[in-house]
Protein backbone atom coordinates (compact mmCIF):
# COMPACT_ATOMS: atom_id res chain seq x y z
CA UNK A 1 0.00 0.00 0.00
CA UNK A 2 2.12 3.35 -1.23
CA UNK A 3 1.74 5.82 1.59
CA UNK A 4 1.17 9.67 1.86
CA UNK A 5 3.19 12.34 3.63
CA UNK A 6 1.48 14.76 5.92
CA UNK A 7 2.72 17.28 8.28
CA UNK A 8 1.69 17.29 11.69
CA UNK A 9 -0.04 20.35 11.69
CA UNK A 10 -2.93 18.04 10.02
CA UNK A 11 -3.51 15.57 12.97
CA UNK A 12 -5.83 17.32 15.59
CA UNK A 13 -5.69 14.47 18.28
CA UNK A 14 -6.73 11.42 17.00
CA UNK A 15 -8.24 12.78 13.92
CA UNK A 16 -6.16 13.69 10.32
CA UNK A 17 -6.78 15.50 7.79
CA UNK A 18 -5.32 15.19 4.20
CA UNK A 19 -5.96 17.91 2.29
CA UNK A 20 -3.04 18.40 -0.09
CA UNK A 21 -4.00 18.93 -3.59
CA UNK A 22 -1.37 15.87 -4.75
CA UNK A 23 -2.35 13.58 -2.10
CA UNK A 24 -5.88 14.20 -2.37
CA UNK A 25 -6.14 13.63 -6.17
CA UNK A 26 -4.09 10.77 -5.87
CA UNK A 27 -6.26 8.86 -2.76
CA UNK A 28 -9.69 9.82 -4.39
CA UNK A 29 -9.42 10.17 -7.99
CA UNK A 30 -6.20 7.22 -8.81
CA UNK A 31 -6.83 5.12 -5.89
CA UNK A 32 -10.57 5.47 -5.66
CA UNK A 33 -10.20 5.25 -2.13
CA UNK A 34 -13.80 5.04 -0.72
CA UNK A 35 -14.96 5.94 3.11
CA UNK A 36 -14.30 3.11 5.44
CA UNK A 37 -10.64 2.02 3.50
CA UNK A 38 -7.43 2.34 5.16
CA UNK A 39 -4.61 4.69 4.02
CA UNK A 40 -1.01 4.85 5.39
CA UNK A 41 0.26 8.20 6.19
CA UNK A 42 3.90 9.35 7.57
CA UNK A 43 4.81 12.83 8.82
CA UNK A 44 8.17 14.36 8.86
CA UNK A 45 9.21 12.84 12.30
CA UNK A 46 9.16 9.46 10.71
CA UNK A 47 5.80 8.30 12.55
CA UNK A 48 2.87 6.21 10.27
CA UNK A 49 -0.17 6.41 10.89
CA UNK A 50 -2.44 4.00 9.72
CA UNK A 51 -5.79 5.30 9.18
CA UNK A 52 -9.00 4.97 8.57
CA UNK A 53 -11.21 7.35 5.61
CA UNK A 54 -14.29 9.10 7.80
CA UNK A 55 -15.47 11.15 5.04
CA UNK A 56 -14.76 12.41 1.93
CA UNK A 57 -15.36 16.71 0.69
CA UNK A 58 -14.58 18.23 -2.33
CA UNK A 59 -11.31 19.13 -0.85
CA UNK A 60 -10.12 17.27 1.63
CA UNK A 61 -10.30 13.86 3.76
CA UNK A 62 -10.73 13.09 7.14
CA UNK A 63 -9.16 9.97 8.69
CA UNK A 64 -9.23 8.81 11.93
CA UNK A 65 -6.07 7.07 13.11
CA UNK A 66 -6.32 3.61 13.89
CA UNK A 67 -2.66 2.60 14.86
CA UNK A 68 0.44 4.94 14.77
CA UNK A 69 3.81 3.07 14.88
CA UNK A 70 7.68 4.48 14.43
CA UNK A 71 8.68 3.87 10.83
CA UNK A 72 11.94 2.27 10.02
CA UNK A 73 11.81 2.29 6.13
CA UNK A 74 14.81 3.96 5.72
CA UNK A 75 18.41 2.93 4.33
CA UNK A 76 20.84 2.83 7.22
CA UNK A 77 23.71 3.83 5.33
CA UNK A 78 24.42 7.39 3.70
CA UNK A 79 24.90 6.45 -0.04
CA UNK A 80 25.34 8.44 -2.72
CA UNK A 81 25.14 7.86 -6.39
CA UNK A 82 27.34 9.97 -9.13
CA UNK A 83 26.03 8.61 -12.20
CA UNK A 84 27.20 9.28 -15.70
CA UNK A 85 23.67 10.96 -17.50
CA UNK A 86 22.03 8.85 -19.91
CA UNK A 87 19.57 8.72 -22.50
CA UNK A 88 15.91 9.98 -21.00
CA UNK A 89 14.14 6.06 -20.60
CA UNK A 90 17.65 4.66 -19.31
CA UNK A 91 18.03 7.86 -16.67
CA UNK A 92 14.00 7.47 -15.71
CA UNK A 93 15.01 4.03 -14.34
CA UNK A 94 17.97 5.26 -12.74
CA UNK A 95 16.27 7.64 -10.71
CA UNK A 96 13.57 5.03 -9.67
CA UNK A 97 15.54 2.04 -8.64
CA UNK A 98 18.08 4.28 -7.03
CA UNK A 99 15.22 5.64 -4.79
CA UNK A 100 13.38 2.47 -4.25
CA UNK A 101 17.41 1.04 -3.05
CA UNK A 102 17.26 4.03 -0.75
CA UNK A 103 19.82 5.92 -2.32
CA UNK A 104 20.13 9.58 -0.13
CA UNK A 105 20.99 11.69 -3.33
CA UNK A 106 21.77 11.35 -7.25
CA UNK A 107 24.10 13.61 -8.39
CA UNK A 108 24.39 13.81 -12.39
CA UNK A 109 27.90 13.67 -14.33
CA UNK A 110 28.74 15.25 -17.20
CA UNK A 111 31.37 13.27 -18.94
CA UNK A 112 33.24 12.85 -22.09
CA UNK A 113 30.89 10.33 -23.19
CA UNK A 114 27.70 11.89 -22.11
CA UNK A 115 25.12 11.67 -24.63
CA UNK A 116 23.21 14.96 -22.97
CA UNK A 117 24.80 18.15 -22.44
CA UNK A 118 24.97 19.80 -19.14
CA UNK A 119 22.56 22.66 -20.01
CA UNK A 120 19.69 19.88 -20.62
CA UNK A 121 20.91 18.10 -17.56
CA UNK A 122 19.56 21.47 -15.31
CA UNK A 123 15.81 21.05 -17.33
CA UNK A 124 15.65 17.81 -16.55
CA UNK A 125 16.37 18.32 -12.82
CA UNK A 126 12.72 18.94 -11.47
CA UNK A 127 11.50 15.70 -13.63
CA UNK A 128 13.87 13.63 -12.23
CA UNK A 129 13.22 14.97 -8.49
CA UNK A 130 9.64 14.19 -9.62
CA UNK A 131 10.17 10.29 -10.23
CA UNK A 132 12.26 10.21 -7.03
CA UNK A 133 9.53 11.18 -4.87
CA UNK A 134 6.83 9.18 -6.86
CA UNK A 135 9.49 6.24 -6.33
CA UNK A 136 9.39 6.78 -2.35
CA UNK A 137 5.92 6.77 -2.08
CA UNK A 138 5.52 3.12 -3.79
CA UNK A 139 8.23 1.67 -2.01
CA UNK A 140 7.27 3.46 1.28
CA UNK A 141 10.27 4.91 2.37
CA UNK A 142 9.91 7.78 5.07
CA UNK A 143 12.84 10.09 3.23
CA UNK A 144 13.45 11.59 0.34
CA UNK A 145 16.76 11.50 -1.65
CA UNK A 146 17.83 14.78 -3.44
CA UNK A 147 18.57 15.31 -7.02
CA UNK A 148 21.59 17.42 -7.04
CA UNK A 149 22.84 19.90 -9.85
CA UNK A 150 25.23 17.83 -12.56
CA UNK A 151 28.99 18.31 -12.13
CA UNK A 152 32.19 16.75 -13.69
CA UNK A 153 33.80 13.77 -12.81
CA UNK A 154 37.04 16.39 -11.58
CA UNK A 155 33.95 18.20 -9.49
CA UNK A 156 33.27 14.97 -7.84
CA UNK A 157 37.16 13.51 -7.13
CA UNK A 158 38.06 16.86 -5.52
CA UNK A 159 34.85 17.48 -3.20
CA UNK A 160 34.65 17.11 0.34
CA UNK A 161 31.69 15.97 0.97
CA UNK A 162 32.09 12.48 0.86
CA UNK A 163 33.88 10.16 2.99
CA UNK A 164 34.22 6.92 0.90
CA UNK A 165 34.59 7.36 -2.68
CA UNK A 166 34.26 4.01 -5.23
CA UNK A 167 34.40 3.94 -8.69
CA UNK A 168 32.70 1.50 -10.25
CA UNK A 169 34.99 0.84 -13.83
CA UNK A 170 35.15 -1.99 -16.45
CA UNK A 171 38.32 -3.47 -17.51
CA UNK A 172 40.58 -1.12 -15.82
CA UNK A 173 39.43 -2.51 -11.77
CA UNK A 174 42.06 -4.32 -10.18
CA UNK A 175 39.90 -5.31 -7.77
CA UNK A 176 36.17 -6.82 -7.27
CA UNK A 177 33.54 -4.80 -5.76
CA UNK A 178 33.45 -7.18 -3.15
CA UNK A 179 36.99 -6.92 -2.17
CA UNK A 180 37.24 -3.37 -2.31
CA UNK A 181 34.23 -3.14 0.04
CA UNK A 182 36.05 -5.19 2.99
CA UNK A 183 38.60 -2.85 3.28
CA UNK A 184 35.90 0.18 4.04
CA UNK A 185 33.58 -2.35 6.41
CA UNK A 186 35.51 -0.45 9.17
CA UNK A 187 34.71 2.85 8.20
CA UNK A 188 31.41 3.27 7.37
CA UNK A 189 30.28 4.06 10.37
CA UNK A 190 28.45 7.27 9.84
CA UNK A 191 29.91 7.60 6.67
CA UNK A 192 29.36 9.00 3.61
CA UNK A 193 29.81 6.55 0.97
CA UNK A 194 29.40 8.00 -3.13
CA UNK A 195 29.53 5.28 -5.42
CA UNK A 196 31.32 6.69 -8.80
CA UNK A 197 29.35 5.23 -12.51
CA UNK A 198 30.06 5.83 -16.25
CA UNK A 199 27.42 6.62 -18.46
CA UNK A 200 26.90 4.57 -22.15
CA UNK A 201 30.24 3.78 -23.40
CA UNK A 202 31.52 4.04 -20.40
CA UNK A 203 34.83 6.72 -19.21
CA UNK A 204 37.18 8.17 -21.75
CA UNK A 205 40.83 7.28 -21.24
CA UNK A 206 41.62 10.50 -19.94
CA UNK A 207 39.07 10.33 -17.55
CA UNK A 208 39.86 6.59 -16.66
CA UNK A 209 43.09 8.54 -15.52
CA UNK A 210 41.74 10.93 -13.29
CA UNK A 211 40.23 7.45 -11.54
CA UNK A 212 43.79 5.95 -11.24
CA UNK A 213 45.76 9.20 -9.93
CA UNK A 214 42.61 9.99 -7.38
CA UNK A 215 42.28 8.92 -4.10
CA UNK A 216 39.31 6.37 -4.10
CA UNK A 217 38.75 3.11 -4.70
CA UNK A 218 37.81 1.60 -8.08
CA UNK A 219 36.15 -1.72 -8.67
CA UNK A 220 34.89 -4.19 -10.87
CA UNK A 221 30.96 -5.59 -10.98
CA UNK A 222 32.45 -9.11 -12.47
CA UNK A 223 33.70 -9.73 -15.73
CA UNK A 224 30.57 -9.24 -18.05
CA UNK A 225 30.53 -5.58 -19.47
CA UNK A 226 27.13 -4.23 -17.95
CA UNK A 227 24.72 -1.54 -19.11
CA UNK A 228 24.99 1.35 -17.54
CA UNK A 229 21.59 0.92 -15.30
CA UNK A 230 22.40 -2.24 -14.94
CA UNK A 231 25.77 -1.12 -13.55
CA UNK A 232 23.99 1.19 -11.08
CA UNK A 233 21.48 -1.44 -9.44
CA UNK A 234 24.05 -4.09 -9.54
CA UNK A 235 26.90 -1.53 -7.85
CA UNK A 236 24.16 -0.25 -5.73
CA UNK A 237 22.40 -3.61 -4.16
CA UNK A 238 26.12 -5.02 -3.26
CA UNK A 239 26.56 -2.29 -1.74
CA UNK A 240 23.91 -2.62 0.43
CA UNK A 241 23.69 -6.33 1.05
CA UNK A 242 27.25 -6.31 2.20
CA UNK A 243 27.64 -3.48 4.22
CA UNK A 244 23.70 -2.46 5.28
CA UNK A 245 23.75 -4.65 8.15
CA UNK A 246 27.79 -4.26 9.79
Amino acid sequence: MPHFFISTNDINQDTITVSDSENFHHIVKVLRTKIGETLLLVDENRTQYKVEVKSIDKKSITTKVVETLKSHNVLGLQLYLAQGVLKTDAQNLVVQKATELGIKGIIPLVTDNSVIKQSVVHDKLSKWQKIANEAVKQCERVDFPKIHAPVTLKEIIESDDFDIKIACVEREAKQSLKACLQFVKNKIKNAKILVIIGPEGGFSAKEFELIKQADIYSAGLGKLILRAETAVICALSNIIYELEND
